[in-house]
């Protein structure tokens, strides 16, 4: 199979494997998945959402959060850690939200990536989740998977997700990087990936090694 085939087949399995490709990040609002993902940032999905709630309680509009002290902000986020930086981001990207955007959080990538603390990552996830664009969010379970599974071969995020691009079906682009946080939980950890066990293992360059060829 050429890798296009190859990434076609994969998704094909992780979405039998996996039917419901949700974002483990809890949001009501684009805005909030914003802040939402600039938490995240060396931290849990798990306890962003335990914090998050305490955050839109004090601030419940995207107004009360461009207008708020950033140090306060940092004090109800500092359990995600980088408190002050992340609290300077969201306060600061709340006021260009409502200065530069009419308080809409933009669509395109090239637009996101303008304000603070926000990279390709949390720009892809945006126009994927909340826009239903393609979108390919590399973070570190996406690089790390397909990197095993042949479908790319760097560690820079910029260049894995030029290379996914390339070979998976744009429409399920977005919901195969969701697929592939759940799958690098439950089976393809990063220090014990359970290859016997894995849905893709028959196409997986790692898991042919391991399991060797599906008869």
């Amino acid at each position: 199979m050429t890798k296009k085939q190859t990434a076609g087949a994969i998704v094909k399995s992780l979405e039998d494997h996996y039917p419901e490709a949700l974002c483990s990040l809890e949001y009501i609002e684009p805005y909030r998945l914003l802040i939402a993902v600039r938490l995240a940032a060396q931290c849990t999905d798990e306890r962003v959402n335990q914090t998050t709630p305490h955050l839109f309680a004090k601030y419940p509009t995207l107004e009360s959060l461009a207008k708020a002290n950033a140090s306060e902000v940092a004090e109800i986020v500092r359990p995600c850690g980088l408190g002050n930086t992340k609290a300077r981001d969201i306060v600061a990207a709340c006021e260009m939200l409502l200065t530069k955007y009419a308080g809409k959080v933009p669509d395109e990538i090239d637009e996101l990536l303008k304000l603070p603390g926000v990279g390709r990552k949390t720009a892809n996830l945006i126009v994927g989740d909340v826009y239903g664009k393609p979108a390919v969010v590399c973070d570190t379970h996406c690089i790390r998977i397909t990197n095993l599974m042949g479908l790319s071969d760097s560690k820079n995020p910029n260049i894995v997700e030029k290379q996914l691009r390339a070979i998976l079906p744009p429409e399920k682009s977005n919901d195969f990087c969701h697929r592939l946080v759940l799958h690098g939980r439950a089976v393809c950890k990063a220090r014990t990936p359970d290859c016997p066990a894995c849905c893709a293992s028959h196409l997986c360059a790692y898991g042919k090694k391991v399991t060797g060829p599906k008869i």
